[in-house]
């Protein structure tokens, strides 16, 4: 699960780096991505569905804005940034694939 590995991603920029400040915010839009899906899941409507959806995608744009910049000032090696921001890319594939598709189905069903 992506969640599990920021949560332990966060705890060793904490404890081996002495990183507090943006792996706390990585820490935050990263396990919001999962949060936001399963709040999808519960949806009361096609509507709510794709907004929830749409945030976790968002949050996954976050997410990589602050694995870069965790890899851009050292505080990642290249094998750890790109381990799991592959799985961050992966993860926003997906999510921009079911946001277009529920969006298209909202508009044909309202013509």
């Amino acid at each position: 699960m992506f969640a599990i590995r920021i949560v332990k991603l966060y705890r060793h920029l904490c404890e081996e780096k002495k990183e507090w400040v943006l792996s706390k915010q990585l820490l935050r839009c990263g396990t919001s991505i999962g949060a936001n899906i399963v709040e999808a899941q519960a949806a009361i409507s096609r509507k709510d569905f794709l907004a929830k959806m749409y945030i976790s995608f968002k949050e996954c744009c976050e997410t990589e804005y602050w694995l870069e910049l965790l890899h851009e000032t050292g505080y990642l090696t290249n094998n750890e940034f790109e381990s799991i921001n592959q799985d961050n890319i992966a993860l926003k594939k997906m999510l921009s694939s079911i946001t277009f598709t529920t969006s298209n189905n909202l508009k044909n069903n309202n013509s």
